[in-house]
């Protein structure tokens, strides 16, 4: 999925990877760092515990926001993506939660640029990095990754009642993940 996001200037694409072999987080960041040029940022996420391409593309939209408005935590902007996504404070925290780790086999990417072509240039290099198959359906909810988003983004069966009128289950936890990305932009 790409995305031009006029009102920043920018354009982000989205996708999800099946049977990745990650094992050497730190070797695959340098590689990619290598690969992808121009203005570029990547981020990598655990697939598992992405509520769909718009819990990622609404983070970042709240952290291209924090940017422009210079009210980021941190200085790069696919590490702010990371902690609106995560709806973290600590880019440590954030990681923990959301970040990939060795032994992964489903990653989501969001890569952000200026040029369309640029970006999809690097999504394309960093799908050869990957050496899993592309498949955006590791970013849909499933009943297992549910009861996993539940969980670490503390979402309680009072909240889902409260949201769910006339919505999937689905809609309703994407609705309340995507509510606790805004809310961090409210804690700053």
């Amino acid at each position: 999925m790409l995305k031009n996001v006029q009102e920043f200037g920018k354009h982000v694409a989205i996708a999800g990877f099946r049977d990745v072999k990650v094992k050497d987080v730190d070797a695959l960041l340098e590689k990619v760092r290598r690969v992808v040029s121009g203005d570029v940022e990547v981020q990598f996420f655990d697939a598992g515990l992405v509520a769909s391409w718009q819990h990622l593309f609404f983070a970042a939209l709240n952290a291209l926001k924090a940017f422009r408005n210079g009210e980021n935590i941190s200085k790069r902007l696919a590490v702010e993506i990371l902690l609106y996504a995560s709806a973290q404070r600590q880019i440590r925290k954030a990681t923990e939660v959301l970040g990939i780790k060795p032994g992964l086999k489903e990653v989501a990417v969001l890569v952000v640029g200026d040029q369309a072509d640029q970006v999809v240039g690097a999504l394309e290099a960093i799908e050869r990095l990957l050496g899993g198959k592309r498949d955006d359906d590791v970013l849909e909810l499933t009943p297992e990754k549910n009861a996993k988003i539940r969980r670490v983004f503390e979402i309680s069966d009072a909240e889902i009642e409260a949201v769910v009128d006339g919505k999937t289950l689905e809609q309703a936890i994407i609705d309340l993940v995507i509510e606790r990305v805004a809310l961090l932009a409210t804690e700053r």
